[in-house]
């Protein structure tokens, strides 16, 4: 399995034991992760802090040419919100661990040249099934339903 994707799973599993909604995500740059994130809206009260809006955050801020060259894996396929923040600054690609739980914004994506790489990865789909089944409400609440 690829590495980063296990550090994104690392995070998400940090979330679920924070309490939280268990998709990670990495901000990775020249082969090294500059920032790390889980999604934090239960455990901080908060309407973004989605895992890539985490990684995002937590990678502080850098320039275009920096975002230009990340890549950034997820867990999880992204919603709007993370899907119009990769395309605002710029990130060129995204890996999601995967998709069959929810499809974000992929489409979207694609056809504002982003690369999109669904690895369908196994652990992820198991982390968000037994959590969906846990938590139906606060899993709807997450994205809006």
């Amino acid at each position: 399995m690829n590495e980063f994707l296990l550090e994104a799973i690392k995070e998400a599993k940090t979330g679920l034991a924070e309490g939280g909604i268990p998709i990670g995500s990495v901000l990775v740059h020249d082969r090294k992760i500059i920032g790390r994130g889980h999604n934090r809206r239960v455990q901080n009260s908060s309407v973004i802090l989605h895992g890539e809006m985490d990684a995002l955050e937590n990678a502080g801020r850098q320039s275009a040419s920096v975002y230009s060259e990340c890549v950034i894996y997820t867990t999880l396929s992204p919603c709007s919100m993370c899907s119009g923040t990769i395309l605002l600054y710029g990130i060129p690609k995204v890996v999601i661990g995967e998709n069959e739980t929810f499809v974000g914004e992929e489409k979207l994506l694609k056809e504002r040249g982003v690369e999109v790489v669904v690895i369908n990865d196994p652990t992820c789909k198991e982390i968000m099934r037994s959590f969906i089944e846990a938590n139906k409400d606060l899993w709807n609440e997450d994205i809006g339903v």
